[in-house]
């Protein structure tokens, strides 16, 4: 299959799965394909004027509340410090090697950077994730048999030494 080909195919995968992004790096082909948003039509009704309004008055309310209801600005959340484990793909989450087996991770589990974490199953090929850092999972955002999509966060991971 030449690159155009492949090319097509890729276009024809976002278009069947509504993906705003597709990443691909095989050995003879890396491509990047990302939808242009931007010529998105508005709502029946509605014009540009009105949604410009409609952000401007959020951004004022925005700004209007208390700094404890805004995200609290300076201090850094515990959250912050949290490592993210993202899907490199899209395709369905398993928890474990097999239906029935232990899952591979567990909240509070320590794991390593070749520590084989969750499958991705992507046309029909089971493919093992790997934490490619090091912590503790502290939490698991996804549910087993889940389809994910790529760049979704699947865990969370507490550094060592926090």
């Amino acid at each position: 299959m030449d690159a155009v080909e492949r090319v097509r195919q890729l276009l024809d995968i976002m278009a069947d799965h509504d993906l705003a992004e597709l990443e691909v790096e095989e050995p003879d082909l890396k491509v990047k394909i990302r939808k242009n948003l931007s010529n998105q039509y508005l709502a029946p009704g509605l014009n540009l004027a009105q949604l410009q309004a409609a952000a401007g008055q959020a951004y004022q309310t925005a700004l209007q509340l208390p700094a404890e209801q805004n995200e609290e600005a300076g201090e850094p959340s515990k959250e912050d410090d949290l490592a993210e484990i993202t899907s490199p793909m899209v395709g369905t989450f398993y928890r474990s090697p097999r239906p029935g087996a232990d899952a591979y991770v567990s909240i509070g589990s320590q794991v390593e950077p070749d520590t084989v974490i969750c499958i991705i199953e992507a046309m029909k090929v089971m493919n093992e994730i790997k934490a490619e850092a090091h912590g503790k999972v502290v939490e698991i955002l996804v549910q087993d048999s889940e389809p994910v999509e790529f760049g979704q966060v699947l865990f969370l991971l507490e550094p060592p030494g926090d």
